[in-house]
């Protein structure tokens, strides 16, 4: 898909940036949220910015891959910002701000235009939800309905993103839930310890990371961001042009 599922023609040398350490002193059994933690989950934080910063923010990221805008700047991410696609797209597509923003001014040779935005601010993490449809020039003019997630620090940054498919037994969303509220709806933003702090920070060596691993979906997305790269180009050599077929609905 989308924001790294291009062409193979796009490569990039990307570091991983890995955050600082984090310790709990918390018993995780009394308080599995972490609250008041540097290994704080996403449920702990309340927002600092208006809803209407976080729709604008949210939508202003799909601005690096519309080639009809002139960016200015980048959208404010995180430092540890990570993106995350649900399959058929590449999972881990992006674990750091220089990483993100290499990885998006190489999609400009794979162009696109982002229609249909529909972004809105919460007040409960992710803070910001997007709708949007994707149009590739070398698509003819098929449209890729996504839905995406994200979360923000209280510096307003952009710590966390997450995208799915817009399509039925994809979506983590409902017709009775299109904005994916109810509790335990699939994302796994809510389970990455850290997410939930002042800063967003993700210690991948942390107990409480070491801990949550045993969720294979976490443990998945450790074992990416520590090796992100030559991950990211291996799910991209495997999945295959048939993706798009998948991912869109064509």
């Amino acid at each position: 898909m989308l924001e790294m599922s291009g062409k193979k023609a796009l490569v990039c040398a990307c570091a991983v940036v890995v955050g600082c350490s984090a310790t709990s002193t918390k018993d995780p059994a009394s308080d599995p949220l972490a609250c008041g933690t540097d290994a704080a989950h996403t449920a702990c934080a309340s927002p600092t910015q208006t809803a209407e910063y976080y729709a604008a923010k949210s939508s202003e990221y799909f601005d690096t891959m519309d080639y009809r805008v002139e960016l200015e700047e980048w959208p404010p991410y995180g430092e540890q910002v990570a993106r995350w696609e649900w399959p058929p797209w590449l999972k881990l597509t992006a674990f750091g701000r220089d990483n993100i923003e290499a990885a998006d001014t190489l999609l400009q040779l794979y162009p696109s235009i982002v229609e249909d935005r529909d972004c809105r601010g919460f007040d409960t993490q992710p803070f910001g939800r997007c709708t949007v449809v994707f149009y590739y020039d070398d698509h003819e003019g098929l449209g890729c309905p996504i839905y995406e997630e994200f979360v923000f620090n209280d510096d307003g940054e952009i710590t966390w993103i997450e995208a799915w498919s817009d399509l039925d037994g994809m979506r983590p969303t409902t017709a009775d839930d299109p904005w994916s509220e109810r509790d335990g709806a699939p994302r796994l933003s809510d389970r990455i310890p850290g997410l939930g702090t002042p800063t967003g920070a993700i210690d991948l060596d942390s107990d409480a990371m070491h801990a949550a691993r045993a969720d294979s979906d976490v443990d998945d997305f450790v074992v990416r961001a520590n090796d992100w790269y030559p991950t990211w180009s291996a799910e991209l050599a495997a999945a295959g042009d048939g993706m798009w077929a998948e991912g869109c609905g064509w």
